[in-house]
């Protein structure tokens, strides 16, 4: 209630910032609704001592302590009684929110896992094989291995043939010219 006052009170000093008035007039109006919200407090305060008293009254009656030892005991085994139901059902509610609780938070991660994780899209990144060998393999083991090196020596090696594979294309075109001679004359 007092947070409600309090924007309300914030409401109506944003509109009258908009009006054109003296600042005097302006703190007379505030003060007037903190009066009236001051109040309000004390009444709202009063009426929940009072619906609290009423309740008590209502669910603890006045123990009648007029008798004899054993009009006592009885009274005392009632109280210890109520104490223990209530002590029961305190139990179950517990029991019944930490159900709910732990049912919570299980469907928190099926939504999760409904939902999916969004994972980020990746980035291209330079990086030298020296770098990715260290980063699998961690930073113990150094390994450095020139591999562009080991690609240059592969390509020199395919471009060097000899120069009879050359002329050994030439004579398989030519066999295979007559062979197609002979098929043709048959």
């Amino acid at each position: 209630m007092i947070i409600f006052w309090i924007q309300v009170v914030k409401k109506e000093t944003a509109n009258m910032s908009d009006k054109k008035m003296t600042s005097s007039r302006r703190h007379h109006l505030k003060s007037l609704m903190l009066q009236i919200a001051a109040s309000m407090m004390e009444k709202e305060k009063k009426e929940l001592a009072v619906a609290k008293q009423a309740y008590m009254a209502e669910k603890c009656p006045a123990p009648n302590l007029s008798g004899d030892q054993s009009a006592l005991m009885e009274t005392c085994k009632k109280l210890h009684a109520l104490i223990d139901a209530v002590d029961e059902e305190r139990y179950d509610l517990e029991a019944k929110v930490g159900k709910a609780d732990k049912e919570i938070d299980d469907l928190k991660i099926k939504v999760v896992d409904l939902a999916g994780v969004k994972k980020p899209a990746l980035k291209k990144v330079r990086m030298s094989a020296d770098a990715m060998l260290k980063a699998l393999l961690g930073s113990k083991h150094t390994v450095n291995m020139d591999l562009r090196a080991n690609l240059k020596q592969v390509k020199k090696e395919v471009k060097e043939e000899p120069a009879e594979a050359v002329g050994d294309w030439r004579k398989n075109i030519e066999d295979k010219a007559d062979r197609k001679k002979m098929f043709e004359t048959a």
